[in-house]
Order: C-alpha cells, then structure tokens, then sequence
C-alpha cells in the first residue's frame, strides 16, 4: 500500500477536482442574476448555511497555516483556536438574526449594501468596500499560498514531476480557483462546504488519533520531548508570551464579528428564525476540526527533535509532511481533497465579496447603480482579483518569507479594525454615526497597513491588527458619543429595535 501512497493522493485530488467542475457547471445553471451569484438566492437551510459558516473560517489558514504556526511558536496558536470559537458565538448573538433581517427589509445584496442602509451614507458603503477589498487581497493570497504549497509537495514525491516550482504550483491554484469561482459564484462555494465540511470533520478526528500514534507515548510524550527542548513552548502562551497571546484572542474572539466572508452569510439563509440553529452546527463542527491544527504542529515537532523526521525546510511544511509520511495512503489523499476543499470555498467566498465590492458597491457609492451586466462584470472581476492575489501570494513568499497563518491573520486584522466597529456596534446601536464609522474605517485602514508596509515590531509581541482595531472601537464610540444622534429611516430602525 505505500508504493501507492502519491497515486492514491494524486487520484484523490483528481476527484475532488472533478466534483469541482461539476459543482460550478451545476451552480452554472442555477446562476442567473447578481442576486445568485453573491447571495445564493437568499434560499440555504440550516445545514447547509451552517457548514458554509463553518468552512468559511477553518480555511488554509488553518490546514496548513495552523500547524505551521503551532510548529513555529508552541501553543501561542492555541489561543487563536479558541478564541475564534468564541467569536461564532459572539458573531451570532449581535448579527445573524439582524443582518438577515436588513437583507429582508432592503434586498441588500453585499455587506456594503446594509452598511449603507443602515448609515444612510454612500461614504460609508464605499469605504466597507474599500476596506474589503484591501483584506481579502491578504486572506485571499494565504488560500492560494497554501493550495500552492500542499500541490508542490505532493507533485515532488510523485514521479513524472520532479522539482515543481513554487510559481507553477500558485499559477495552477489560482486557475483552478478561478474558474470554479468564475462559473458557480457562491452557490458553488455553500454547496461544497456541505461535503468538504464533513470532510473535514471526519478527516481531523482520524488525523488527531494518527498523530498521536505517530510517536512513542502519544500525547504525554510529544509534550515530554518539547518541553526538554524549550519549556517554554509548551506552556500556556507559548514563545509569543501572554500579551501576544492574549492581542490574539482579542482580535480572533471580538474580530470574529467583522469578517466579512462569514457574517456575509447570515443574509444567505432561508428564515430568519434559522439563526438560532446554524451556530451548533458551525461551533461543532469547528471545534472538532481544529484538532486537526493542534496535533499536526505539536507532533511533527516533536519527531523533528527526536530526530526521527528530516528537518522541515518552512514551519508551513508541517502539515503536507506529516501527511506524506505518518498518515494512512488513503486518509492522506481524504484530508489532502478535504484541504483543496477548505482553501477553495473559502477562495470563492473571498473572490465573491471582493467581486461585489468592485462591480456593486463602489459603482453605487460614486454612481448610485452598480455596472451595468453586474454578474458578466463580476465574473471579470473575480479573474483579475484572483490574478492579484497570485501575485501578492508569490511576493510575500519571496520576498517577505511569511507564514501562512501570519499573512492569514493580516487579513483577518484588516476586516476585524475596519468592520467590528462599523457593523457588530453599529448594527446595534442607534447612536453610532455615519461619521464615526467612516473615520473609524480609514483610520483602521492607515494603521493596520502601516504597521504591516513598514514592518513595525510592537512589544510584547502585540499583533498590529489588535492595535487598530482598539483604535479603531475608540474612535467610533467617541465620534459617536460627541456628535448629534442620527436619524434612522423607519424600516431600519424597526430592524434594530427587534
């Protein structure tokens, strides 16, 4: 069976790819308009939306990123695990019942469409798109570096191939991403998070037992072997320390709230009464996955210690290695599809807000009306992001030397400073001005962005999205508090009273 091992991932690969044709030539004929192609019809059942949320967040990032950075820094990651899992909650109780009933009351199509309606400003709809579309350009290179990475090693162990470069492997991703995104939309990316996210699940519980089969003494003995290496790494912050650690879980637990590739999906499904629903089944289904996260990085380091695996050549290697080497032929080419699944529903999600935000929202804030054949021109617009972010994926892997999760928390960063402020407060309080969350969306932007163009190391191992977003949820209160309380049209402040 091990002579087959690259076969059996290779042709596992071949029929994820396969499924993916079919899903997007499906939702082909099932998209008709903008309305399908960014929301899905507004028409998803529990289920489905659920796993959509789900999938939308353990992504690349967490595939392949997350035992990375667990490789890298001990158990600092460990905080992003659970604070994201606190952040569905919190997500759910301040939006998914209230932005599904602005997509109700409005026919919102985008986020940007409800910032709007419910600032009453074009301003605000241009800077939330703004604001998108710089993160996603971040989120969207961490899926494509990763898919990249994973392809280039399995094509290295596969005869026929030999040394594949890191080019070739992101021109390849990005254009399998492209052209399942190009013809589906999201109809294509919610219904495949159904059957990767159930992958994935599976696949993390088998892939949590063999990692702790994987070397003698199973969980006590890997912590045994890293904490004779660096005691530190194993303890409760890891080597980030406690205030890096806990700059984490304040932007993961309260950032959580301003993704938009997550909360987008609120509006998405069928009744609103469904809300209440969806988050078990997300919450679930994640906390069982990020298994997968936790032992990968742990165990992989400690069999680099042992001396019983070859050093990596990047902490990001972790997780295709481990699976090339320690996992069942057949398990490696399941979690291998499971990981092309995650990174390509959570690619579409990225190119499809990125899509509204440049053929929709912008064109309405300057014009007052989107492009006209908005889903031909979304469909070029979803190409030239994709392009973009494959040139972005490529710099920062020559030229900046990132981790994965590092870029990935970039973008994160990006829509938590910009978004949590203007959307999870705004959306709730009545006072919250058009002013406060436009300065509090520009000055996140400028923060966020100078810190990470000029590298700026803040003590303590703070991350620099934590810092904008703080300044940013400062900013917005105050302006708010100082300036005359806004007037609301009567549907929105209906929704808000709800």
């Amino acid at each position: 069976m091990e002579e087959l091992r690259n076969p059996i991932i290779l042709a596992s690969l071949a029929i994820y790819m396969a499924a993916c044709i079919g899903f997007g030539l499906w939702a082909l004929r099932r998209t008709h308009s903008a309305r399908d192609f960014f929301m899905a019809g507004r028409n998803l059942g529990v289920f489905v939306a659920g796993m959509a949320v789900f999938s939308s967040t353990l992504s690349g990032f967490a595939f392949v990123g997350g035992p990375g950075l667990v490789y890298a820094m001990g158990m600092s990651s460990v905080w992003i695990v659970i604070s994201s899992a606190i952040g569905f909650t919190i997500s759910f109780s301040l939006l998914a019942k209230r932005l599904r009933l602005f997509a109700q009351a409005r026919d919102t199509i985008s986020l940007p469409d409800a910032v709007a309606a419910r600032y009453r400003s074009e301003a605000s709809r241009f800077l939330t798109a703004l604001a998108i579309l710089l993160g996603v350009m971040g989120y969207l290179a961490t899926q494509i570096l990763a898919m990249a990475m994973v392809l280039q090693s399995i094509l290295e162990r596969s005869a026929g191939f030999g040394d594949t470069s890191m080019v070739a492997c992101v021109a390849i991703s990005a254009a399998v991403l492209i052209f399942y995104c190009v013809t589906g939309g999201i109809i294509a990316s919610v219904y495949t998070d159904l059957l990767q996210g159930t992958v994935m699940v599976v696949s993390s519980l088998l892939v949590f037992a063999t990692a702790l089969f994987a070397i003698d003494g199973g969980a006590a003995g890997a912590v045994a072997v890293l904490h004779a290496d660096d005691p530190e790494s194993i303890g409760p912050w890891g080597t980030l320390g406690m205030m890096g650690c806990l700059s984490w879980f304040f932007m993961f637990a309260v950032g959580g709230v301003g993704q938009p590739h997550v909360v987008t999906k609120y509006m998405m499904n069928k009744n609103v009464r469904d809300a209440r629903r969806i988050l078990p089944v997300s919450i679930i289904s994640y906390t069982i996955s990020a298994l997968l996260w936790i032992s990968i990085g742990l165990v992989m380091r400690a069999l680099v210690l042992q001396g019983a695996h070859p050093a990596l050549a990047t902490a990001d290697a972790a997780a295709p290695a481990f699976l090339q080497a320690y996992a069942h032929p057949v398990l490696a080419g399941v979690v291998f599809a499971g990981l092309f699944a995650a990174i390509m529903s959570t690619a579409d999600s990225f190119l499809n807000i990125g899509a509204a935000a440049i053929v929709h929202d912008i064109p309405r804030a300057f014009r007052g009306r989107s492009l006209m054949r908005e889903l031909y021109w979304a469909r070029i617009a979803t190409v030239a992001i994709g392009v973009a972010a494959a040139a972005f994926a490529l710099y920062s892997h020559y030229m900046n030397a990132r981790l994965i999760a590092l870029l990935g928390a970039f973008g994160w960063g990006t829509f938590a400073a910009a978004l949590v402020p203007t959307v999870a407060i705004g959306f709730n309080w009545k006072r919250a001005s058009a002013l406060a969350a436009n300065v509090a969306i520009a000055v996140s932007l400028v923060v966020n962005f100078w810190i990470e163009l000029f590298d700026i190391e803040i003590p303590h191992g703070i991350h620099g999205g934590t810092i904008a977003m703080i300044l940013s949820i400062v900013l917005f209160f105050g302006i708010s508090l100082l300036s005359q309380q806004p007037k609301l049209d009567p549907d929105i402040e209906a929704v808000m009273d709800v």
